[in-house]
């Protein structure tokens, strides 16, 4: 035990030498954690503004054409930026970048609201919407099930106008536009508490927490061969000190180090985020906050074991450098950590579940987001606990395998 004690004393003197690669673990995931909350908070908002413009070139002018505009423009999401009075100016508007949308509305749109296509022995003109080739598609998609929705509500307006009039029932010239409620309500499975969908900082303070855990590759592999190039490890050995107690000894001070991090970064999310108009992170609880840290520990063996394997695949700074960057972004790639899991196409999505950092954000949001008990996040601290076993297992292999 005194050995041990003697490691993990050396470790912390050099891992403290090191102050630029130690600030690196800490500054960077902050950076992420802020730039990215931010730059994604509307696209996890709902019902959010989206700083996308459009026009309307209204042909018809008629009461139904100016009631549909003013639905869609009660939304709210997109941003109305002109009314148009002719097709090829808002087509040459687009054309200058002014927005990116522009939704005609034919002539005889209001006379042809409630017909279906064909009945009057002539095709039914549609609405047209004139794009920004630029445009991200899922915006597309939104603005037309937005028109949609608007067009729906005027329709059944309509309908009720006319059912009125059809059996005698009072009716007024100018009758008020209807509000229809939202009958959907979100509600958490396991709580049943209506809930709104997750944010951008509970998913972003996890995603790079774990990323940020899997960063100490980089300092871990830069002593490991500096200890191996200047003879520390083999005068280790020669004392009879086995690689095993070696690697047990750079475990701990990189553990507590990724605590620090996870202490830090949960920090920014709850005080540091909402300094900048984001949303403050709101931690589970009592057990759920027990959970929350058997998740973190999970993530940080598997972290520092994967971390002590590269440094004994490596055999020089440049390429574990190479090795550990490339692969960290890899996996944070492929495992939900710089694009959403949900975001992703379904082969993408079967693929991350071979990303141990999925794992990691997987745990943490059945804590945070889904409530789960230790029962729940079991699977993922298996499978992390997994990982860190067999990356020490092959590290020290690798260890036996070059001094044999």
């Amino acid at each position: 035990m005194n050995r041990l004690i003697a490691l993990w004393r050396k470790e912390t003197l050099a891992l403290l030498r090191d102050r630029h690669g130690l600030a690196a673990l800490f500054v960077m995931p902050v950076i992420f954690i802020l730039v990215m909350t931010m730059a994604l908070h509307d696209a996890f908002m709902p019902g959010a503004a989206i700083d996308v413009g459009y026009a309307i070139v209204d042909l018809d002018d008629t009461a139904h054409s100016q009631s549909l505009a003013r639905r869609l423009n009660k939304t709210g999401s997109f941003r109305l930026v002109d009314t148009a009075a002719q097709a090829d100016t808002a087509r040459q508007a687009i054309r200058d970048g002014r927005y990116a949308l522009a939704l005609v509305l034919p002539q005889g749109f209001g006379e042809r609201l409630l017909a279906p296509a064909g009945a009057d022995g002539q095709p039914t003109e549609p609405l047209t919407l004139m794009v920004d080739p630029t445009l991200n598609p899922a915006l597309q998609l939104a603005f037309r099930n937005q028109t949609s929705a608007a067009l729906g509500t005027l329709r059944a307006d309509e309908l009720t106008r006319k059912a009125g009039q059809l059996f005698g029932l009072p009716t007024t010239a100018n009758a008020p536009e209807r509000d229809w409620p939202d009958e959907i309500v979100s509600v958490a499975v396991q709580n049943d508490r209506s809930i709104r969908p997750p944010s951008s900082v509970q998913q972003n303070v996890p995603a790079w927490l774990v990323f940020a855990m899997f960063f100490v590759v980089i300092p871990i592999s830069s002593i490991l061969i500096t200890e191996r190039q200047q003879g520390t490890l083999q005068r280790l050995a020669s004392m009879g000190l086995p690689f095993r107690l070696v690697l047990l000894g750079k475990l701990l001070p990189f553990f507590v180090v990724n605590q620090i991090q996870a202490g830090l970064m949960v920090g920014v999310g709850m005080f540091g985020v909402p300094l900048f108009g984001g949303e403050a992170l709101v931690m589970p609880q009592g057990v759920g906050l027990l959970n929350w840290w058997l998740v973190a520990a999970a993530v940080s063996l598997a972290a520092v074991a994967c971390a002590l394997f590269v440094a004994s695949v490596t055999r020089t700074t440049q390429q574990a450098t190479i090795v550990g960057g490339v692969g960290n972004i890899l996996m944070g790639a492929i495992g939900g950590i710089m694009v959403p899991k949900f975001m992703m196409p379904a082969a993408m999505q079967t693929l991350a579940e071979f990303s141990p950092m999925a794992w990691g954000l997987q745990g943490f949001h059945t804590v945070m987001l889904r409530h789960g008990d230790f029962a729940a996040i079991l699977p993922d601290l298996l499978k992390l606990l997994a990982c860190a076993a067999a990356a020490l297992a092959a590290a020290i292999w690798l260890n036996h395998r070059h001094t044999a």
